[in-house]
């Protein structure tokens, strides 16, 4: 009887805790909307376009060199389209390359004086200042800049050559848009995953945080309940929040973009599960002693902030050096993150992602283990 009767409080405690979230206006747009709104200004910014346009700033382009066929003047004035006067645009001169399969770039060119110029580059409205030079134009730009590394290689083949010279060659161009090649694929499975840790140690961490600067954990010493059955439903409640924002953001994802999992769905769902665990356990560790909110911030963001830059949600950590390859691999949110990325587009199944999922669960359980030790009320 007496086991019945702690499950009936396990139960009680759960519908309590779910109740409490979901009467919060703000987890509807935190756990369901922002992530589908990020997913589709992302998607789409990083769909592919039918034109791209860079801005490029001119200095003096006929000033001191006369308007022969090799010079950026006669490029500009006679090669470029010139801006209607009294347009509202401010640029002075257009050009495009027009590419059916890789989308036509538009070039507008804005005569500036230098000052002018290096403040526009500063601000990202140019990526490019063009000057003469005694054998030809002079590209001014941040090398570390793919725009305007990729400007400069356009531009560079045409300018200065007194025509638009065709492209040399049988090369062929086919460009990778099926599914698990575009950026939305990479996206996706990262957004889950951030959803999973932000959900798991902001909604467990402070909500248990909160309640104990408020003296509610206090009293709920004087009742007949155990602390992990408290905790349990924290984490039963959190886990049914994600599995719920997850599926609509991935059927939004569907619908929308075309994403579909191209490996194992099972073990989709278990490295999921895995990776709510794993942060769960983190979350009732780093909410187990203080009553302070704001330390407790400040240690949620300690754990959720360098993954978040680190982890590879938004772009490859392949980008950092190579040393700390290694070190950024073995975080949970890492990889949480490779593990749904792999089953999402590259097809893998139980075999591939066993190790994650086990390594995901040891870490939850001994982190719960622990914070459940050292657990106080008040």
């Amino acid at each position: 009887m007496s086991k019945l009767l702690r499950l009936n409080q396990l139960w009680l405690l759960t519908i309590a805790s779910f109740r409490e979230i979901i009467r919060e206006p703000g987890v509807l747009f935190w756990g369901v909307l922002f992530p589908i709104l990020m997913s589709l200004g992302l998607g789409l910014a990083f769909t592919k376009k039918t034109e791209i346009t860079r801005k490029v700033a001119v200095i003096n382009p006929c000033g001191q060199i006369s308007e022969d066929s090799s010079s950026l003047c006669y490029f500009l004035e006679n090669i470029c389209e010139k801006n209607t006067p009294g347009d509202k645009a401010d640029y002075i001169w257009k050009f495009t390359i027009a590419d059916e399969k890789l989308g036509n770039s538009i070039f507008l060119f804005y005569e500036m004086v230098w000052d002018e110029a290096m403040v526009q580059l500063k601000r990202g409205t140019v990526n490019c200042i063009l000057t003469n030079g005694e054998n030809g134009p002079v590209f001014h730009f941040d090398p570390m800049n793919s725009d305007a590394e990729l400007t400069y290689l356009k531009l560079n083949s045409i300018i200065g050559k007194g025509e638009i010279m065709p492209a040399i060659g049988n090369a062929e161009i086919r460009p990778l848009t099926i599914t698990g090649t575009r950026y939305i694929d990479f996206l996706l499975p990262g957004l889950i995953t951030l959803g999973v840790m932000m959900s798991t140690m902001w909604g467990i961490s402070y909500g248990i945080i909160e309640k104990r600067s408020k003296k509610l954990l206090r009293r709920l010493v004087a009742t007949p309940m155990k602390k992990s059955h408290f905790l349990i439903a924290q984490i039963t409640v959190r886990l049914t929040m994600n599995f719920i924002e997850a599926a609509i953001l991935l059927l939004f994802a569907v619908i929308t973009f075309n994403v579909s999992v191209q490996g194992s769905i099972s073990a989709f769902i278990l490295m999921f599960l895995a990776g709510n665990i794993a942060f769960s356990g983190i979350a009732v560790f780093v909410s187990s002693h203080t009553s302070n909110t704001e330390v407790g911030n400040g240690l949620i963001n300690f754990v959720v902030t360098p993954m978040m830059v680190l982890s590879g949600i938004f772009f490859s950590y392949h980008n950092f050096p190579e040393w700390s390859i290694p070190v950024i691999q073995k975080l949970p949110l890492t990889m949480l993150t490779d593990g749904i990325r792999s089953i999402f587009n590259e097809g893998a199944g139980y075999q591939e992602v066993a190790l994650p999922i086990l390594i995901l669960i040891a870490t939850g359980v001994v982190f719960f283990t622990a914070g459940l030790k050292i657990f106080k009320w008040h």
